[in-house]
């Protein structure tokens, strides 16, 4: 397997940050700093440059990572970094020329962004609004939730992290589809995402006054989200799934609680879906499949997925419950995940 370790030390490697200011880069500063492998080279930013991270995030003060200078948030700056690794914590359309450049100089790319999620270029302008920024990187991109292509990132130079709610509904989705446990037809999502999870903006929709005490859906009919959603669970099933997905505002920090209903295939039974659960998520060391319904407080600040599955007997349908934290396994922490795998390090290095 490749590696990128850092030739003059084994022991570490050398990693930089771009968009490490937002909500997600921030998350990946704190866990990286304390990665016992990892050394962040640089940390990119347009509107902090020249200024420390620990006086931008006073969260960071007294640490090793708080003395960093941000620097200018340019392609060729990032280019010529001498970090190993490149994480984008960016926009999408924004990120891709980051990657493009990135690569070129050699380096792995991992990207938390939507640039490099979806197959289909067509598909990417549809839902996103414009043309794709680098269609011709799309062929050599993994996308990438750890526990469902493992493999597939251990070679990869651009891995693609999926979105927060793509991963919830995902991980308790995708191994059923694969088993032919589950009917593709009439799936429904609904998934509750604390503020965070909209990036770190001045927008009249986020302000405390217009969240607190309240909850609303958004980004209905056809939540972007939903292409990538759509593209990984027909890809599982083998066939065209269309499922019916509703996100919602919480009046949370963070967190994603997913509510999931599908019917079991033909002949079979909740118990056989939950253990195929079990079975699927044996041995993982950030899937956990409870008893009791997931609580977003539980797994909060950390890189688990939480699932439930309970039986509807009137309906003849299952209910799914799925809980992670969207900064953590919906972004930074699955990043990292990835970086590990990549890295042929522990998977759970600076994550427990």
């Amino acid at each position: 397997m490749s590696s990128i370790y850092d030739k003059t030390d084994p022991a570490l490697l050398k990693v930089a940050i771009v968009g490490a200011s937002g909500y997600s880069g921030e998350e990946l500063c704190a866990l990286l700093d304390r990665h016992p492998s990892a050394e962040v080279r640089a940390v990119f930013s347009r509107q902090y440059a020249g200024k420390s991270l620990g006086e931008v995030m006073p969260r960071f003060t007294g640490l090793k990572i708080a003395e960093l200078l941000f620097t200018e948030a340019d392609p060729a700056n990032v280019a010529e970094c001498d970090a190993g690794v490149v994480f984008l914590a960016l926009p999408h359309g924004v990120a891709a020329e980051y990657a493009t450049t990135a690569l070129r100089a050699g380096k792995v790319v991992i990207d938390l962004s939507a640039d490099f999620r979806l197959r289909d270029p067509e598909v990417y302008a549809d839902y996103y609004g414009g043309e794709h920024p680098a269609s011709d990187l799309l062929k050599q991109a993994i996308y990438a939730i750890p526990e469902l292509s493992r493999e597939a990132i251990k070679s990869s130079p651009l891995i693609a992290c999926a979105g927060c709610y793509p991963t919830s509904i995902q991980l308790p989705l995708i191994p059923l589809l694969k088993a032919g446990l589950l009917d593709p037809r009439g799936i429904v999502a609904s998934s509750a995402s604390g503020v965070s999870g909209a990036g770190k903006k001045a927008a009249v929709d986020y302000l405390y006054a217009e969240c607190n005490e309240n909850m609303r859906a958004y980004g209905l009919p056809r939540h972007r989200h939903l292409s990538e959603i759509e593209q990984q669970l027909s890809h599982a099933a083998g066939e065209n799934v269309a499922i019916t997905f509703i996100p919602h505002l919480a009046p949370m920090n963070r967190g994603i609680h997913s509510t999931i209903v599908a019917t079991p295939a033909v002949g079979k039974s909740a118990a056989d879906l939950k253990a195929a659960l079990l079975a699927a998520y044996a041995g993982e060391p950030f899937v956990r499949i409870r008893e009791q319904p997931p609580e977003t407080k539980h797994v909060i600040g950390t890189n688990f997925c939480d699932i439930a599955l309970y039986e509807e007997p009137r309906s003849g349908r299952v209910v799914i419950l799925s809980v992670i934290d969207n900064l953590v396994k919906g972004a930074a922490g699955q990043a990292v995940q990835c970086f590990n795998i990549r890295a042929g390090l522990p998977e759970t290095e600076g994550l427990i």
